[in-house]
């Protein structure tokens, strides 16, 4: 048995935690340079708010319908994360960290599964603040199906039995009822089947999870693929897809960010692409791993009228490396190669490329380059320095001193404080 513990809503239920005067009034959280809803509230999903749905085109109901946008904080939600985390782990043995806000639970061993899910349930509410709904199969498909409807039942009264909301277990149910309920949730909602597939599976007359669930594994195999097979056999109640108790390597890591305003001076593009080298290799160094090549891109914006720009190049490197400094310094070579003058650049990235484990050494005399030893442990001291005083606390001096952060840095005009991960912004309580 699988359980699937679900924030809901869950950067706008961060930032209730602090705010309770948002309970109950249309909230959504806005992108990078507050572009366009990533998170709605309920209230939020009631004024038929879509999600992405562009800033621009909504904040005109901040008047009518009191809308509040705020600005992505993203260091609050990730430490909310691990707090949820940390006590969603207490449903089982063993868990799987899906997402910032999903987490897979393994139940071997565990009794009275549904009355365990609601005691969760109410700890990480009344503990950490967040709402969650908890989702139970004997599949990870299933389990994630049983959370969709937990959550549907809530925030939907009479789509589903009361009884199925926030916690869902989806074994313990007699059959007829199963496949009521697999006959009330469209193919669509179903963990794996995108919306290409689900639009080729409606033209074939499987409308319904049960219609799905009652195909032949073979069929879908030849008329599909594997991968649809796999989540065909988990709604049978087969499991074939098991927990991932650590993420598996990356093969390339970006790290890219689009431009609060429109930039066009090559030290304000080598500081910002310096910042952003310096990010992916602090993610290279934390999966256990060396880049070989890192490429270097900037483009203007394709919506924006004026002269157009969209360049990239890749910059090999001498020997597969962590080090911030050699990246960094391929990072702006890169970006020198790159830049022409007159263009409003609005967007920019890095990306290391030809990623292999750090267990893996190129022999080579040192000559002029450090000995790999120290720079290592220098690496190791610059985490250790940003992970307890805070990113970018030390960096490169390339990435600047926020002298052209003005130009790059990204628009958050409705940021909230960071109340947990900052001193100066924790919340005092007065008498």
């Amino acid at each position: 048995m699988f359980a699937l513990i679900d924030g809901n809503n869950f950067y706008v239920s961060c930032e209730r935690v602090f705010r309770p005067s948002l309970n109950g009034c249309p909230v959504v959280v806005l992108s990078n340079n507050d572009g366009c809803a990533i998170a709605r509230s309920n209230e939020a999903k009631a004024l038929d708010i879509k999600m992405g749905a562009p800033w621009f085109k909504i904040r005109h109901l901040q008047d009518s319908a009191g809308l509040v946008g705020l600005s992505a904080n993203f260091r609050l939600y990730g430490d909310m994360s691990d707090r949820m985390m940390s006590l969603a782990a207490g449903m089982g043995p063993r868990q799987e960290i899906y997402s910032i806000d999903e987490s897979f639970i393994s139940l071997d061993g565990v009794r009275e599964v549904t009355r365990r899910a609601q005691a969760i349930r109410h700890r990480i509410l009344n503990w950490v603040g967040i709402p969650c709904c908890v989702g139970i199969g004997p599949t990870k498909t299933l389990a994630k199906l049983a959370n969709h409807v937990a959550k549907t039942a809530e925030r939907k009264p009479g789509s589903y039995p009361a009884e199925l909301a926030q916690v869902c277990n989806l074994g313990t149910m007699p059959p007829s009822d199963l496949d009521a309920v697999m006959q009330a949730t469209e193919v669509g909602d179903v963990w794996g089947v995108g919306r290409r597939i689900a639009a080729q599976l409606e033209a074939q007359g499987v409308r319904t999870v049960l219609d799905l669930m009652r195909l032949p594994p073979s069929t879908v195999r030849s008329g599909w693929s594997v991968v649809l097979e796999k989540t065909v056999r988990e709604l049978q109640g087969q499991s074939c897809i098991d927990l991932e108790e650590g993420p598996s390597p990356k093969r390339e890591i970006a790290c890219t960010r689009s431009f609060g305003r429109p930039v066009q001076e090559l030290p304000a593009l080598v500081e910002a692409v310096s910042s952003f080298a310096s990010r992916a290799a602090e993610k290279l160094r934390r999966q256990g791993s060396l880049a070989s090549e890192v490429q270097v891109f900037a483009h203007t914006s394709p919506f924006r009228e004026g002269p157009k720009f969209s360049k990239s190049v890749i910059v090999p490197l001498r020997r597969p490396t962590s080090d911030t400094s050699a990246l960094v310094r391929a990072a702006a070579m890169g970006m020198h190669s790159i830049y022409r003058p007159g263009f409003d650049l609005i967007k920019a990235g890095v990306i290391l490329l030809d990623l292999i484990p750090n267990t893996v050494s190129q022999g080579e005399l040192e000559l002029d380059v450090e000995a790999e030893g120290d720079r290592t442990r220098v690496m190791m001291a610059m985490d250790s320095l940003n992970e307890r005083f805070g990113k970018g606390a030390v960096h490169i001096a390339s990435a600047g001193t926020n002298g052209h952060q003005s130009q790059w840095g990204m628009r958050q005009e409705r940021m909230t404080p960071q109340y947990t991960t900052k001193w100066t912004e924790v919340p005092i309580a007065r008498a």
